[in-house]
């Protein structure tokens, strides 16, 4: 027979805590914090904040990969966004098997394969700064790039 669990009683620190006063007076406004939101008011969307940008880049070339993220790294630091990454993800290896006879030697086979390697940026804190610097930049061919924005 199993025994009946016990009930664990509360501290008595606890029973004693009571509620704040509702006395309790609201903290006032300075002027000076209103004085900055009518500011960023008048500079207009320049400087307004986006939210996170993801960046996927792929390739066959793990060099060139890496050029493409550098680049991006630096003009995304210069756009003063905050940057992560570049996190390298998996290599997508695809193998194919190819009979080197069209008819009699099934044996005889090549094996080839094709590396993908991908890389991921997260760019938070952008503004429209940083996404006009991200699309005029120019990066080496062969690169795959996928930008989401969410």
């Amino acid at each position: 027979m199993i025994p009946p669990k016990k009930k664990i009683a509360a501290p008595k620190a606890a029973k004693k805590l009571k509620a704040a006063p509702k006395t309790a007076k609201k903290p006032v406004l300075k002027k000076e914090s209103a004085v900055k939101t009518t500011e960023e008011k008048k500079e207009g969307k320049k400087d307004t904040k986006l939210s996170v940008i993801r960046i996927r880049l792929s390739a066959f070339d793990h060099t060139v990969l890496d050029e493409a993220a550098a680049k991006i790294l630096e003009t995304a630091q210069r756009s003063g966004a905050l940057v992560h990454g570049p996190i390298p993800l998996p290599t997508h290896i695809r193998k194919f098997t190819v009979n080197r006879s069209t008819f009699v030697h099934k044996n005889a086979r090549d094996q080839f394969e094709m590396r993908t390697h991908r890389r991921l940026i997260d760019l938070s804190e952008t503004t429209f700064k940083t996404m006009e610097s991200l699309q005029s930049l120019s990066l080496p061919s062969g690169v795959d790039i996928e930008i989401k924005m969410g």
